[in-house]
């Protein structure tokens, strides 16, 4: 259940039960890990009030007492231009949504006057919807790749997904369809990812690279069209890395002619399936799933 909602540009929090006991410092320094700069901010200004009364920052937190937080981030969205996209929102709240990121579309736009990327169709929703938050994404997926997208509504919830992320404390699920039969039903890829010195957007594997670790679980194989259903987690978030993790086990994605694939799709088969976090506020298990959105259909569970 919901214990906070944004009013008047406000971020209006019911105390939590687990937060008994803690101090208005403590809740933003050390529960939340809120940005130094941010905290300094909301000190200065005095306008962090409790119970509709200013207080000091050592005051101690109840159950059912109400905090009101100023968002004073709302201009930030002046430089992101709406556009009507058909965007499809999978989750919303006050202070966060997830978006199915289609085929052939960049997370954000990729130079000055792009108004063609899923950040201009989320500013688009919330401009329809009358909110006047900014709107930040927390991850990004590669243009040909589909599936779930988190952002955040203002700076404090950036930053506490922003720490989530890098602590590895959202879990993000995909399915892949690759080439050839995966003998093993599970498994982990664990080779450094680098830049391919011969092409400019192509990642490889390489001793020097970055550290990046990809679970699979093989979910079905269909011996016919010779390829394998799997689901990945990752530890690392590395560009391409499910997609040059598979081409070096020399099973490409299919689809995927930047890394080895046959064209036997019009893109690499790869969606951002599932996307599970607990919530920063409301401290509930979050889990949304993104459906498929590819008209022909790329996966078929049941090969």
């Amino acid at each position: 259940m919901e214990n906070f909602k944004i009013t008047n540009q406000h971020l209006i929090i019911d105390v939590l039960q687990s937060w008994n006991g803690l101090t208005l410092e403590k809740l933003f320094r050390e529960r939340w890990k809120a940005p130094k700069k941010l905290v300094h901010e909301w000190r200065m200004s005095k306008e962090v009030t409790m119970n509709g009364n200013n207080v000091t920052w050592s005051t101690i937190l109840n159950a059912g007492d109400t905090i009101s937080i100023p968002l004073l981030d709302h201009a930030e969205n002046e430089t992101v231009q709406a556009a009507d996209l058909g965007i499809t929102i999978l989750y919303e709240d006050d202070v966060l949504l997830i978006a199915n990121k289609p085929a052939g579309m960049e997370t954000h736009p990729s130079q000055p006057g792009d108004a063609h990327s899923l950040l201009n169709g989320v500013a688009h929703h919330l401009q329809k919807t009358s909110q006047t938050c900014m709107i930040k994404h927390i991850h990004r997926l590669d243009k040909d790749t589909t599936g779930a997208v988190l952002f955040a509504k203002n700076r404090l919830i950036g930053s506490m997904l922003d720490r989530m992320l890098e602590e590895r404390e959202i879990k993000r699920t995909y399915l892949a369809l690759v080439e050839g039969n995966i003998k093993k039903d599970e498994g982990e890829i664990k080779e450094k990812i680098g830049r391919d010195r011969h092409h400019a957007t192509r990642r490889r594997v390489s001793p020097t690279g970055q550290t990046a670790v990809t679970h699979y679980r093989v979910l079905n194989r269909d011996s016919k069209k010779n390829l394998t259903l799997v689901s990945c987690t990752l530890e690392s978030g590395r560009t391409h890395q499910i997609r040059v993790h598979f081409s070096h086990l020399k099973h490409p994605l299919a689809g995927d002619t930047l890394y080895g694939g046959k064209k036997i799709f019009p893109r690499q088969a790869l969606h951002a399936r599932k996307i599970e976090f607990i919530h920063p506020i409301s401290e509930e298990k979050m889990i949304v799933e993104a459906p498929f959105i590819d008209r022909p259909e790329i996966f078929d569970l049941n090969i």
